[in-house]
């Protein structure tokens, strides 16, 4: 494995040696890679940065922005800087990866709703 790859299991096993519920596994530029592993309950703050999330694992809800929806692995989440988000009701194995990029504030709308690719 080198600084450009990492494994789940070498990111879950960083977070245990961490001790945290979160940790940054890999950084370069503006893009912060993080595994993110809440036990029972979500108790994140709005981000100053925008954020995507991939689920690695487990199943729950995701409250973005005043709307929900369900979550499954292999699911896709973005998060615009400063918009309030957390996972709920999900289960005890459910972690994601979280990247967190760009500058403080986020980037700005540039989604396919406003005509953006």
């Amino acid at each position: 494995m080198t600084d450009r790859e990492i494994s789940v299991q070498k990111a879950h096993q960083l977070l245990r040696e961490s001790g945290n519920v979160f940790t940054t596994v890999f950084r370069h530029g503006t893009l912060a890679v993080e595994l993110y592993k809440p036990e029972k309950v979500d108790h994140q703050q709005p981000h100053d940065r925008d954020e995507v999330y991939v689920v690695i694992a487990g199943t729950g809800t995701f409250r973005n922005g005043g709307k929900s929806w369900p979550f499954n692995p292999g699911d896709f989440l973005f998060v615009p800087a400063g918009v309030a988000h957390r996972f709920e009701d999900f289960t005890p194995d459910f972690s994601t990866w979280v990247f967190f990029y760009g500058p403080v504030g986020g980037e700005g709308a540039t989604s396919p709703e406003k005509g953006n690719p």
